[in-house]
C-alpha cells in the first residue's frame, strides 16, 4: 500500500512536471510576445549581423527577450542570422517572429531621379538599401567597370534610368550597380535602339541631349518640341546654346554643384568648357543631369517642326515661346529679359 502511495505520488509530481514544461513550451512558443501598438514594425538586420545584433534590434518590440532567446537558441537561429528587411505583425508568437526575420525578407522600393553626379546619385542610393554611398560610389565610377561596359566618367550617370526598382535591403554595391546595367540594356530595346538610329545618335548622344531638354523644360508635353529645336541645330551644326549647358559648366569648373544660379550672364558664355554649347559646337562630352524616361523618349521621338529658337513665356509660365528666325525670337526674348529685369534676378 505504501508503495502505490509513492507512485501516486510519483506519477502526481510528473504529470504537475509535465504540465509546468508544457506551459512554459506554450509561452515560450505561441504566446503574443509584441510590445509596440501599430500594426508592424520592420527589423533591418545588417550583413554579418551576430545575435546580439539581432537581439538589440528586437529588445524594444518584444516584451520578454529571455524567452525569445529560449526558442532561437532552440531553433537554431542565434547561430544562422539572415540580413535584410523583415516585419513583425502586432502580437505575433515567438515562433512567427523567428520564422519571419528568417525566411520572410521583404523587398524595398528604391527609387531615384533628378541626380546631377554619380556622387549624388550613390547619396541618394545610400538612404534606400544597405550599402553606403562611398562604397556605391567606387563601384559606380570603377574605370575598369565603365571601360568594360563602353562607358567613361562623363556618360557613366547615363548608365541609371530614373524609375521605382525592386531591392532587397541587404543588397550590395556590386549589387545595384550589376543590377543597373541590366536595366539600362532592357530600357534600350530593339525598338529604342532603331530609333536613335534613325535620328544618327547614339544611345550615350541621346542620354547627353536629353539630359539638356530635361533641364530646360519641366513640362513633359513640351519636351519634344524642345528636343526638335536642338536637333534643328545639330543638323545644320549651330551651336546648341542651351543656357542649362553652361549653368553646368560653371558647376563643373567650380566643382560646387550647390550653388544656384537662376540667370545666365553675357560674361558667362566666354567660359571656356567642352559643356559650353555657346562655344562649342554639338552636345557636350557627357550628360549635365540625370533625365527621366520621358526627355529621353522626347529626343528619340522629337517633334519635326522648324523652330529653331525658343525662351520661356511669362505669361504662360513653366512653359516656351518658339520661333522660326532671330528677328522673331529677338521680340520674344526682349519679354523674357523685361520680365526678368524686373523681378531683380541678377544671378
Amino acid at each position: 500500500m505504501y508503495i502505490k502511495r509513492i507512485l501516486v505520488a510519483v506519477a502526481l509530481i510528473g504529470l504537475v512536471v509535465a504540465a509546468f514544461v508544457a506551459y512554459t513550451i506554450y509561452q515560450t512558443m505561441f504566446v503574443s510576445n509584441t510590445a509596440f501598438n501599430n500594426d508592424v514594425a520592420y527589423v533591418y538586420i545588417p550583413t554579418n549581423a551576430t545575435y546580439q545584433d539581432v537581439r538589440a534590434e528586437l529588445e524594444p518590440l518584444l516584451k520578454d527577450i529571455e524567452r525569445f532567446d529560449a526558442l532561437a537558441e532552440r531553433k537554431k537561429y542565434t547561430s544562422n542570422i539572415k540580413a535584410g528587411k523583415y516585419a513583425i505583425k502586432k502580437g505575433m508568437n515567438n515562433n512567427d517572429i523567428i520564422n519571419s526575420i528568417r525566411s520572410n525578407n521583404i523587398p524595398v522600393k528604391l527609387s531615384f531621379n533628378n541626380q546631377e553626379s554619380l556622387e549624388r546619385l550613390a547619396g541618394r542610393i545610400s538612404t534606400q538599401i544597405e550599402a553606403d554611398s562611398l562604397e556605391l560610389y567606387s563601384v559606380m565610377s570603377s574605370p575598369e567597370f565603365l571601360k568594360a561596359n563602353d562607358f567613361d566618367s562623363k556618360t557613366a550617370l547615363g548608365m541609371y534610368i530614373p524609375n521605382s526598382y525592386q531591392f532587397f535591403w541587404n543588397t550590395s554595391a556590386e549589387q545595384f550597380r550589376d543590377r543597373m546595367l541590366k536595366e539600362y540594356h532592357r530600357f534600350w530595346n530593339a525598338e529604342r535602339l532603331a530609333k536613335a538610329k534613325a535620328i544618327d545618335l547614339t544611345p550615350e548622344k541621346v542620354m547627353t541631349m536629353a539630359s539638356i531638354v530635361q533641364k530646360e523644360t519641366a513640362k513633359v508635353d513640351e519636351r519634344k518640341r524642345v528636343a526638335g529645336v536642338y536637333m534643328n541645330r545639330l543638323k545644320i551644326g549651330m551651336p546648341l546654346q542651351a543656357d542649362p549647358t553652361v549653368i553646368f559648366a560653371m558647376k563643373h569648373s567650380s566643382g560646387d554643384f550647390d550653388q544656384v544660379i537662376k540667370r545666365v550672364l553675357y560674361k558667362d558664355l566666354e567660359l571656356d568648357s567642352p559643356y559650353n554649347t555657346y562655344k562649342y559646337t554639338g552636345l557636350p562630352p557627357g550628360l549635365i543631369a540625370m533625365p527621366d524616361i520621358s526627355s529621353i523618349d522626347a529626343v528619340l521621338n522629337y517633334e519635326n517642326h522648324d523652330y529653331f529658337y525658343f525662351v520661356a513665356d511669362v505669361t504662360n509660365f513653366g512653359y516656351h515661346k518658339f520661333a522660326k528666325t532671330l528677328s522673331q525670337h529677338n521680340v520674344n526674348r526682349q519679354e523674357y529679359v523685361k520680365w526678368i529685369n524686373q523681378q531683380g534676378v541678377k544671378r
